[in-house]
């Protein structure tokens, strides 16, 4: 005879997921979505390094956030960093020389916050421009498309706000050039410097003002979009390439538990490493160098960082002409560059709701483009990076121009008429190049003589797998109608 025992550790654990479920709806969730199938493709790994990059901000920022003062008010610098010794300077600054050289590990997590700041932006960049080429912005996407947009925009006014804050010499000339932004706008720009700058520049609270936009408000917000783009991700089918098996309905792939979250992890203790490789090794914005800010001195060869230096290109490049209109003086070399640099940004987030108009496909779409099949967007986008990296040189034409001796402005126009035209034939040539692969298969080598004389070349056909991934985008009509179909 047996007498009944205590309950077990798993009745136990049962009856606590019991609980949650009945709160949570823990079993509902984890069936439908613990083995969601995610595709293979190293591509996507892009976004996930944006996702690990802003991770690491947010560990690496709430750590400074114990050592950094945000406040303007004079102090005399007396600390590890001897030949500022004696210096007058905000109080900004000198927490920034202390956290560099006397707290533990402070300049590793400061240049860490920095690289992964950097590397973030640009693996957004890079994922918004996988999306664009490939076309996975459209239906029903493009909401998705529009909140990684936000990210990127946001990203950027973030990235200046954290620059900023040391208040050194070169983040203040920066401020300066944003001040003379702010004064081209018609009627209102002094009203927008005074409100931003707490007064006449530089102002007594400029410092503590960007703190509370970097650490609490723009981080807050972007954190909100980060959760819902990958909610959205997960909601809409995952887009794949084109391949045997691979249709309309249906994802190749890894569920995403557990195979897909053992190489999730993996891949972000590589990212967390490999930034932190970065700053251990590679000096970033070093602050000691350049002093403290003073309005009435300016930094030589002062550049902002990358993400940022394609709207200084467009400043230096626009020739400095003014108009006086109804008693107000435009200032057209400045004022023209700041509203180019939004719209330019308005246009990529516009654009699929753009190219959905233009071409009429109003069908949801879930497998991607080869580039190639799409001469005319992969020319337009490439032409975009194409302007975006003159205008980063242009960000630095004083440097281009004395050490190669070229004219900035002759090269920019001649990119932006020219790299659309090329990109757009080189697509054309590589479908040409695909076509005759589809119709005579591969060259091997081999050559064989005909009865009548006549010499050819060997070729082989292309097995399935290829020639299904080349005649994707040919597909007729109704038979990916069909696919859609449930």
């Amino acid at each position: 005879m047996t007498t009944p025992s205590g309950p077990s550790e798993s009745s136990r654990g049962e009856r606590v997921a019991d609980w949650f479920d009945g709160r949570l709806g823990i079993y509902a969730l984890g069936k439908q979505y613990l083995r969601k199938v995610f595709p293979d493709h190293w591509s996507f790994l892009l976004g996930e390094i944006c996702l690990y990059s802003f991770v690491v901000l947010i560990l690496t920022g709430v750590y400074l956030t114990l050592f950094f003062h945000p406040s303007m008010n004079e102090v005399t610098y007396h600390g590890s960093y001897v030949p500022l010794n004696g210096i007058r300077m905000s109080d900004a600054y000198a927490s920034t020389l202390h956290l560099s050289f006397d707290v533990r590990g402070g300049l590793l997590v400061r240049q860490l916050h920095h690289w992964a700041a950097l590397v973030f932006i640009a693996a957004m960049l890079t994922h918004m421009m996988r999306h664009f080429f490939t076309g996975s912005f459209r239906k029903p996407r493009e909401l998705n498309w529009l909140f990684g947009w936000t990210l990127l925009f946001l990203g950027l006014f973030e990235g200046l706000f954290g620059y900023s804050l040391p208040d050194d010499l070169l983040s203040g000339t920066g401020m300066r050039f944003v001040d003379g932004a702010l004064l081209s706008v018609p009627v209102v720009g002094t009203y927008l410097s005074t409100f931003l700058f707490g007064g006449e520049y530089p102002g007594h609270d400029i410092v503590s003002r960007f703190y509370s936009l970097h650490v609490l408000l723009i981080p807050g917000i972007m954190a909100a979009l980060v959760v819902v783009h990958l909610i959205l991700v997960v909601h809409h089918k995952h887009t794949q390439f084109a391949g045997p098996g691979r249709t309309e309905r249906n994802v190749v792939g890894s569920p995403f538990m557990p195979v897909y979250l053992a190489k999730a992890g993996g891949f972000f203790f590589l990212v967390f490493g490999a930034l932190t490789l970065l700053a251990a090794v590679a000096s970033v914005n070093p602050v000691w160098s350049y002093g403290p800010y003073r309005a009435d001195q300016v930094s030589t060869g002062a550049q902002p960082d990358w993400y940022l230096g394609f709207a200084e290109g467009l400043v230096r490049v626009m020739p400095g002409r003014e108009v006086t209109l109804w008693g107000h003086t435009l200032v057209l070399g400045v004022l023209i560059p700041i509203v180019v640099f939004p719209l330019l940004l308005v246009l990529i987030g516009a654009y699929p709701f753009l190219e959905s108009w233009r071409t009429g496909d109003k069908d949801e779409h879930h497998l991607l483009d080869r580039p190639r099949n799409r001469p005319n967007r992969t020319g337009l986008g490439v032409a975009w990076i194409s302007l975006y990296l003159i205008l980063l040189a242009g960000g630095g034409n004083d440097i281009v121009a004395t050490r190669l001796h070229l004219s900035i402005n002759t090269v920019t126009w001649m990119v932006r008429v020219a790299v659309f035209a090329v990109t757009r034939r080189i697509c054309l040539g590589l479908q040409l190049r695909d076509a005759e692969l589809v119709l005579h298969g591969r060259e091997t080598g081999v050559i064989k003589r005909l009865p009548h004389g006549e010499y050819v070349e060997v070729h082989r056909p292309l097995d399935p797998a290829e020639l299904h991934t080349l005649t994707a985008h040919k597909r007729p009509r109704e038979l990916v109608e069909r696919e859609r179909q449930p």
